[in-house]
C-alpha cells in the first residue's frame, strides 16, 4: 500500500475480500476500529457504508485484499486499504458515493484505493490502536446473519439519531423563532423612539433657526440702533463742543475763573461724548461691513510722530512714561484706521498705569509666506485677571475695580480696535497679569492688502461671494474665520457633517470648504452625497485636511475641485481653489495642495 507507507501508517489486520461473507466482514471490522478508536457514532456508519461499497464493486477482483492500519503524523488517520492484481478499475459511482461519506484516494490505472478517516489525539495511542486491532479480528467468524442483524441496529441507530436531532432542531427552531419575535419587537419599539428623537431633533432644529433668526434681526437692529443715534447725537454734541470753544476763545473778561472753569468742563464732557459718538458709528458701521480700509503706503515714522505728539497731553507729572519708538518699515494700511487702533492702545494702557512706563515698539516678521509688521503695546499698570481677559473684548465690558474711579470710559476701546485690526487684515492679541503689566500685539500684513490680489491697478474683489465651511474644530475655524472672510463676501460655519447638505441646498453658496474627519458623516460620505444630488453636483468643493497624502482615498475625492494641506494653509493657493481661477494649486508634497 503505497498510502500506507507516505504516512507512515502502522497495519494492523489484513485479510483477503473474495466472498459477500467477506464483504459483511469489511463492513463490521471498519465500525469496530473506528469505534475503539474513539470515533462518533456516525462517522463510524458513514465509513462501514463506505467501505462496504467499494468492497461489493471490487469483489470478485483477483487478488483483493484488505489492510487496515493507523498513521499517526501529521495527523492520527485510519486508514483502510484494498489493492488487487487483477487489470480493472474501481466503478465510478462506487467511488462517487463512497467520497460523499469519507475521504478516498484512487488514481486510475493503479490497482489499489485508500480510505481515510480522521481520529482523534485520544485515537493514536497504543493502547487504542491495539484495542482497534482486537475489534477487527474478533468479527473473523461472524456470519452473515449476524453481519444482517448488525447491519439492521447501526440502521436502527442511525433512524433514532436522526429523530434526535430533528426533535433538536425543532426545539432550536421554535427558540430562534421566539427570539425573532423578541427581536422584531425590540426593533420595533427603538424605531419608534428613534423617530420620536428625530421629530424632536427636527423641532430643535427650526427653534434653534428661529433663534438664530431672531439673533441676526436683532443684531441688525442694533447695528441701525448705533448708526441712528450716533448720527442723530452728532450734531448737537458738535455744536456744544464748539459753543463751548467758541465762548472761551471769544470771552474779552466777561466771565470770572469759576465760569471759565465750568465751561472747560463742559467742552471737555462734550469732546469725550463727540468721542464715544464716533466710536458708535464706527463699530456700527464695522460690524455691518460698510467700515471698508482704504489702502495706501505708511510712512511710519511720521505716523508714529503724530501719535507720540498727541498722546503727550495723558502725561502729567508722576505719571507713566510714554515710550514710542521710531521705524522706518513700509507698510501698506490704512492710515487713518492704524492709528486708531494704535492711539486707543496707546490712551487705554496710559489711563491704567499710574506709574512705570508705556513702550510701542515695531519690528518686522514674516509668517505663512508673507512679510507682516507686529506693534507691541506694553505697559507696567495694574493688569488684567486672567479670568476677564477675554470679557473686555465685548463692547461696554470694563474690569470693575477701585482703579477706575476718576478715568472715563466706554468699555469700546478694545473691541474697537480688534474689529479695525480684523479689517487691516490682521490678529490682536493681549497677554496680561495683574499687579505686572500688559502687552498687546497688533500683527498686520507688510503689503496690506487681503490674501486675494487683483492685478497691478485692479480692485481686489472676493474669491466667491458666498462660502459654507463643514469643520468640528472650532478652534480651527476661528483661526481661519478673518481669513475666510476676506475670501469670501459671507460665510457659513457647519459643525456636523449630516447637515452640510441641507445647509448647502439653502444657501446655494458659490464654494463649499469641508473637513474629511467629521464627528457624525466623514467627509467623504458629504462629498458623495453632493455629488450624487443634482441640484448640489455643480457647487464646487475644496477639501481641507490635515490626513497624509498616502492615507487619502482617491477615488473617493474625484468630486473634490482640490485637496489642500489643513496644516500649512496657503491663502492664496486657497482663494485660487475656491474661485476656480489662477493657477492649479501645488501638490501636497511641496506642504500646500493637490488638486483631486
Amino acid at each position: 500500500m503505497n498510502s500506507f507507507t507516505a504516512l507512515g501508517a502502522d497495519p494492523l489486520v489484513s485479510f483477503p475480500l473474495s466472498t459477500e461473507q467477506d464483504v459483511f466482514l469489511l463492513r463490521r471490522s471498519g465500525k469496530s476500529a473506528a469505534e475503539a478508536l474513539g470515533v462518533e457514532k456516525q462517522d463510524q456508519i458513514r465509513l462501514a457504508t463506505a467501505l462496504s461499497e467499494l468492497g461489493r464493486d471490487l469483489l470478485g477482483s483477483a487478488g483483493l485484499t484488505v489492510v487496515f492500519g493507523v498513521a499517526r503524523r501529521p495527523l492520527p488517520l485510519l486508514l483502510v486499504g484494498m489493492d488487487w492484481t487483477e487489470d480493472r478499475d474501481l466503478g465510478g459511482e462506487a467511488v462517487q458515493a463512497a467520497s460523499r461519506l469519507v475521504s478516498v484516494h484512487y488514481s486510475p490505472p493503479e490497482h489499489a484505493v485508500t480510505v481515510e478517516q480522521p481520529l482523534t489525539a485520544d485515537g493514536r495511542t497504543a493502547e487504542a490502536i491495539e484495542q482497534a486491532r482486537e475489534a477487527v479480528l474478533a468479527h473473523t467468524a461472524s456470519g452473515e446473519p449476524d453481519d444482517t442483524r448488525a447491519q439492521t441496529s447501526d440502521l436502527i441507530a442511525a433512524l433514532v439519531e436522526s429523530r434526535a436531532q430533528r426533535e433538536e432542531m425543532r426545539r432550536l427552531n421554535a427558540e430562534l423563532e421566539e427570539t425573532n419575535r423578541g427581536v422584531v419587537a425590540l426593533y420595533s419599539e427603538l424605531s419608534e423612539e428613534l423617530e420620536e428623537t428625530n421629530r424632536g431633533v427636527v423641532a430643535l432644529y427650526a427653534e434653534l433657526e428661529e433663534k438664530s433668526r431672531l439673533l441676526r434681526e436683532a443684531s441688525e437692529a442694533k447695528t441701525r440702533f448705533w448708526a441712528n443715534v450716533s448720527h442723530e447725537l452728532r450734531t448737537p454734541v458738535n455744536s456744544v463742543v464748539g459753543l463751548a470753544r467758541l465762548l472761551l476763545e471769544c470771552d474779552e473778561g466777561g466771565l470770572d475763573e469759576e465760569q471759565r472753569r465750568q465751561i472747560g468742563l463742559i467742552s471737555a464732557s462734550g469732546a469725550t461724548l463727540l468721542a464715544l459718538v464716533d466710536e458708535l458709528l464706527d463699530n456700527a458701521k464695522a460690524e455691518s461691513g460698510r467700515l471698508e480700509p482704504h489702502w495706501a503706503p505708511v510712512d511710519l515714522r511720521a505716523a508714529l510722530g503724530q501719535l507720540r505728539g498727541t498722546l503727550r497731553g495723558y502725561e502729567s507729572p508722576g505719571a507713566a512714561e510714554l515710550i514710542v519708538a521710531e521705524s522706518g518699515l513700509s507698510i501698506v494700511s490704512d492710515e487713518v484706521m492704524l492709528t486708531r487702533v494704535l492711539r486707543n492702545l496707546l490712551s487705554n494702557a496710559l489711563k491704567f498705569t499710574p506709574s512705570g512706563t508705556v513702550r510701542l515698539d515695531v519690528a518686522a516678521d514674516r509668517a505663512d509666506g508673507r512679510d507682516q509688521v507686529v506693534f507691541t503695546v506694553s505697559d507696567t499698570g495694574i493688569g488684567i485677571p486672567e479670568a476677564e481677559q477675554q470679557q473686555i473684548f465685548e463692547e461696554f465690558y470694563q474690569v470693575r475695580g477701585t482703579h477706575q474711579r476718576g478715568r472715563s470710559g466706554t468699555g469700546l476701546g478694545l473691541p474697537y480696535a480688534r474689529r479695525l485690526t480684523e479689517l487691516l487684515g490682521g490678529g490682536l492679541t493681549l497677554r496680561s497679569e495683574p499687579g505686572t503689566g500688559t502687552v498687546v500685539t497688533v500683527t498686520l500684513p507688510a503689503d496690506g492688502r487681503p490674501a486675494v490680489q487683483a492685478g497691478p491697478g485692479e480692485p481686489v474683489a472676493p474669491a466667491v461671494a458666498v462660502l459654507v465651511t463643514v469643520d468640528d474644530d472650532d478652534a480651527f475655524r476661528a483661526s481661519v474665520r478673518p481669513l475666510l472672510e476676506r475670501i469670501a463676501g459671507r460665510v457659513i460655519e457647519v459643525a456636523e457633517g449630516g447637515r452640510a447638505s441641507a445647509t448647502v441646498r439653502r444657501e446655494r453658496p458659490d464654494a463649499v470648504l469641508l473637513d474629511l474627519h467629521l464627528p457624525d458623516l466623514d467627509g467623504y460620505a458629504v462629498l458623495a452625497e453632493l455629488a450624487a444630488d443634482p441640484a448640489l453636483a455643480a457647487v464646487p468643493v475644496v477639501v481641507l485636511t490635515s490626513t497624509p497624502a498616502a492615507e487619502l482615498d482617491r477615488n473617493r475625492l474625484t468630486h473634490a475641485r482640490a485637496v489642500l494641506d489643513k496644516s500649512a494653509l496657503d491663502p492664496t493657493a486657497l482663494a485660487a481653489a475656491l474661485s476656480g481661477s489662477g493657477p492649479s494649486a501645488p501638490s501636497r508634497a511641496s506642504g500646500k495642495g493637490d488638486t483631486a
